[in-house]
């Protein structure tokens, strides 16, 4: 009896001092066992007890033990000098938590990415009816294409650009388009077609293909229902009033093909004249009609379900023209009017570049976002707008949140018509000065529609533009046969060419 009073006295001085690590006593478990009533001990165990009560002291004089029960550990843990300085360290945490969450989102976001397909290597342009004929009957084809695939992979090609190969007539090299959907027989058939595309995407490689949204070929079904007044089809083109009288039109305004001559053409059958930016068998579309917006793009939707990778979208800036007839303005304001009839002689501040047309470009691009989810097919959009400045040339890459074209063709080496390093040096630093910041450039010195580097420049210059073309930021695009220095050949038949009188 002797032993277990004096066991539960010390318990009650631990607890009553605070000062022994009551964690070290062995039997404190005793105080978790009810006493008997009554007993001396009884009373010493309530008195102790009560201490870690409400109505315990203040511990202003008690200085914190290593293994103080929890019960002392939150009253010290409550005060201002431990709880303050706890709280600072939380807050600086999720503070410093989140400063590196929006530090990683902001090295993301502004972080160059990995170069995409069209980034990383050439571009191929094919001309298609001068290149390899397979079947011997004169014309190039599709299938001579797909036997030279192994021969264009050895040069580290990653992308062959086929320009226009659609049902069409023979001029302006078969940009006067026939039917979007079809094949030209002379190129061979969509059976074809589809075969080349699988035999390119087999070797690794990318297409992409012309595309010519501006105009149609006179002979196309919609022309021919637009020049009838047949249903929607009826404003389908741009047709106004004009005079015809004993074979002379008086066209609407001053307006100017881009061949020369008025860029209005009177239409026997539906009595009104039709507008055309460029030869009289292509009447331009009137983008101002929804019905026509629509047609582009399930004829878009229909390449890309192909299989296409891209489009090289032709004459953009010819989209839209002003919805007035006001004359365009004269270079020279003193030559006479009537002797105006090249394209040069006047400003085409009211048929092109008009306000609305960019927004049809970034339709476009909406559309080939939509075939760009698949991973790894991201679909190409680069625009033509051969003839302008730099500075309305690069507004075709868009505005810094809203894209257009992955890049505009950039033809300013193609114009190089005399060697001199100081006129290359020249197109380079402005083409650079003028892309916008995060874009990425590309560099061309061949084209369809060019004189071949060799005629050009000469032989000697050859390999030296190829290496440059090599070497330079971003995308080198080159024409078939510049690799080996392919000259220009007097064509045998120029009824492909425009004619601009006939």
């Amino acid at each position: 009896m002797a032993e277990e009073k004096s066991k539960r006295g010390s318990i009650g001085m631990s607890l009553k001092g605070c000062q022994t690590n009551n964690g070290f006593v062995q039997n404190e478990d005793i105080l978790e066992k009810d006493p008997d009533p009554g007993s001396p001990g009884d009373s010493r165990q309530h008195s102790a007890v009560s201490i870690l009560g409400p109505e315990e002291p203040d511990l202003k004089d008690i200085q914190p033990y290593a293994g103080m029960p929890k019960e002392v550990l939150f009253r010290f843990s409550s005060q201002a000098r431990y709880r303050v300085p706890r709280e600072i360290l939380f807050w600086l945490t999720v503070t410093s938590v989140l400063v590196l969450i929006g530090a990683t989102i902001a090295i993301i976001a502004i972080s160059p990415k990995c170069l995409d397909w069209w980034q990383a290597g050439p571009m191929y342009q094919i001309y298609p009816r001068s290149f390899k004929d397979s079947n011997k009957d004169g014309n190039g084809d599709l299938k001579g294409i797909q036997d030279k695939l192994d021969y264009i992979t050895t040069l580290n090609v990653k992308t062959v650009w086929i320009t226009s190969f659609y049902k069409s007539t023979l001029k302006d090299f078969r940009h006067g388009i026939e039917d979007f959907r079809e094949i030209d027989p002379i190129f061979g058939t969509m059976k074809d077609f589809e075969n080349l595309v699988a035999a390119i995407h087999d070797k690794g490689l990318k297409l992409i293909i012309d595309f010519i949204p501006n105009h149609t070929s006179d002979k196309h079904a919609w022309f021919q229902l637009s020049r009838n007044r047949t249903g929607k089809y009826t404003d389908y083109y741009i047709w106004h009033d004009c005079v015809q009288e004993n074979g002379i039109t008086t066209p609407p305004n001053n307006w100017l093909s881009v061949y020369g001559n008025s860029s209005w053409h009177f239409d026997e059958i539906r009595n009104q004249c039709y507008f055309h930016q460029f030869t009289k068998e292509q009447p331009d579309l009137n983008f101002r009609n929804p019905d026509v917006q629509e047609e582009i793009k399930e004829i878009i939707q229909f390449w890309l379900a192909k299989g296409v990778d891209g489009f090289s979208f032709e004459a953009v800036k010819f989209l839209l023209e002003a919805e007035h007839l006001r004359n365009e303005i004269q270079v020279i304001k003193t030559q006479i009017p009537d002797t105006v009839t090249q394209y040069s002689e006047l400003y085409h501040d009211f048929t092109t570049m008009q306000v609305g047309m960019h927004d049809i470009v970034r339709n476009f691009r909406y559309i080939m976002d939509q075939y760009s989810t698949e991973p790894g097919r991201y679909r190409f959009m680069g625009t033509e707008a051969y003839g302008d400045s730099i500075d309305k040339i690069v507004m075709y890459y868009g505005l810094p949140f809203i894209q257009e074209a992955d890049f505009p063709f950039n033809d300013y080496l193609t114009r190089l018509d005399t060697p001199s390093g100081d006129r290359v040096f020249e197109v380079i630093t402005s083409w650079m000065e003028h892309i916008p910041a995060g874009k990425w450039p590309n560099w061309m010195i061949g084209g369809s529609d060019r004189a071949r580097l060799t005629s050009r420049l000469g032989k000697e210059y050859v390999n030296i533009m190829n290496m440059l073309l090599f070497t330079l930021p971003g995308t080198p695009i080159t024409y078939y046969g510049e690799e080996i220095g392919m000259g220009n050949i007097l064509a045998t038949n120029i009824s492909e060419s425009y004619d601009a009188v006939s």
